[in-house]
């Protein structure tokens, strides 16, 4: 089992960075490389189709959603060609001084030969991640 955290600041309110994050179906306003984003279900259990340029495509279940704690759960569902498997990941605001601190963490079972490049590539859509929110929001 591999295990991935981003901690960064955002120079924005919990409040305003979670009404991104929270926005389940939302996804394209803030993460870049998104062509499309279709949502079935509402609140927990829902599941969000997310497409990107080539035609790859990926299942993500809502896992969990709390408005008080600003705090999201989803999970990697359905076949996918991510080098791993069993993916569920956190995404957690809290109040910073002025700003927000975002930690957004995961543990997942890299497929076999992909430790190493499992891991870098969650890093690296963490923080484009975390980019695009400071960017959405002018922070």
């Amino acid at each position: 089992m591999a295990h991935v955290e981003v901690r960064d600041r955002i120079a924005a309110s919990p409040d305003r960075v979670w009404e991104l994050v929270r926005d389940f179906g939302g996804l394209q306003r803030w993460a870049a490389g998104i062509e499309s984003v279709s949502v079935a279900g509402e609140g927990v259990g829902a599941v969000r189709t997310v497409t990107m340029p080539g035609g790859l495509a990926l299942q993500e279940r809502l896992e969990a959603c709390d408005d008080r704690a600003h705090t999201l759960s989803y999970a990697i569902v359905g076949d996918h060609p991510l080098p791993f498997d069993g993916y569920v990941a956190t995404i957690r605001l809290a109040p910073d001084g002025d700003g927000c601190r975002i930690d957004w963490s995961s543990r997942f079972t890299p497929r076999p030969g992909a430790d190493g490049q499992a891991a870098g590539l969650v890093e690296a859509i963490y923080r484009g991640g975390i980019a695009g929110l400071k960017k959405a929001l002018g922070a």
